[in-house]
């Protein structure tokens, strides 16, 4: 396995994360603490998938070994992606500061930041299985195409499977738990993907209105589809999920709101969160959800 490291700029908790995260994969890495990860995943530009043994020193710094691809370089930057590791951090604090009520959240929470898709690719992809179905009915699926189609990777004895890469879904068929008509759409995002119209870095790159109308262009993917995968799959930090009923009701729970704000007042509060708008509504999400004793789904159809 090859090593890297990641030196986070700002506070970070791997150990936040993985409780967000639920362990990925499997939570506990062979180095056997307990705030390890293992992140599988299909590297981009597509040739292999990775397994990553991911670990925090008391020092912070954040530790990977790679097992699977030699593009080490390209493995780091999605494990960082994911954990929102590519961002400055050190403005996160003093966003609390001015925002008691996220604030407070930051304290609880050991100042989460969100856990994000390893690529643009998987986002689109487990957003469009997992529409109108149970999170638990999503994974199903997903756990399904890895075992079926995902490359074999090796690290101890211990054999991973990732998500497919996107050639290995080209010739789906039927799968188990979707329609035909969600299989048909895993092999035109497949297809965007080879064709890089799901390149993250891209993506990120443009302006958030061409990225989100890019997005939806693609097959099975809406409004709020669109803006998930950007947020999620991009980790494009300072984007406001304005499509998200859910986050909207988060806010006017937490704020002590009369009702969910309309756009213009979630756009005037989230001012205050800049430039790390994104990670501000995931925390309120994600605190508010935990609050309730039947949480709403996270998947919305389109």
């Amino acid at each position: 396995m090859t090593p890297f490291r990641i030196e986070p700029t700002g506070r970070f908790s791997l150990a936040a994360a993985q409780d967000f995260a639920g362990g990925f994969t499997a939570g506990i890495g062979a180095h056997g603490t307990a705030t390890g990860l293992l992140m599988t995943f299909p590297v981009e530009g597509w040739r292999d998938s990775a397994a990553v043994d991911v670990w925090q020193d008391d020092d912070g710094v954040v530790h990977g070994e790679v097992a699977g691809s030699d593009d080490i370089e390209t493995v780091r930057r999605q494990a960082a992606r994911s954990l929102s590791l590519d961002h400055d951090g050190s403005g996160w604090g003093a966003i609390g500061e001015r925002d008691p009520v996220l604030g407070t959240l930051q304290a609880r929470y050991d100042w989460l930041r969100p856990v994000c898709f390893y690529s643009a690719y998987e986002a689109a992809t487990s957003f469009v299985i997992g529409q109108r179905i149970s999170m638990r009915q999503g994974k199903a699926v997903k756990d399904r195409l890895a075992e079926a189609y995902g490359d074999a990777i090796e690290i101890g004895d211990r054999v991973l499977r990732p998500f497919p890469r996107p050639q290995r879904l080209l010739d789906l068929q039927a799968v188990q738990g979707i329609s035909a008509v969600k299989v048909a759409r895993l092999r035109d995002l497949a297809r965007a993907a080879l064709d890089g119209a799901l390149d993250t870095e891209r993506l990120r790159a443009l302006p958030e209105e061409q990225a989100v109308t890019e997005l939806r262009a693609l097959p099975g993917v809406g409004p709020w589809t669109a803006q998930a995968i950007l947020m999620r799959g991009c980790g494009v930090a300072d984007s406001l999920p304005l499509t998200d009923d859910i986050s909207r009701t988060a806010v006017a729970s937490l704020y002590r709101l009369p009702e969910p704000p309309d756009d213009a007042t979630w756009i005037t509060m989230s001012d205050a969160w800049r430039p790390y708008r994104m990670w501000a509504t995931v925390l309120l999400h994600m605190a508010w959800r935990r609050e309730q004793p039947s949480a709403p789904s996270y998947r919305q159809g389109g």
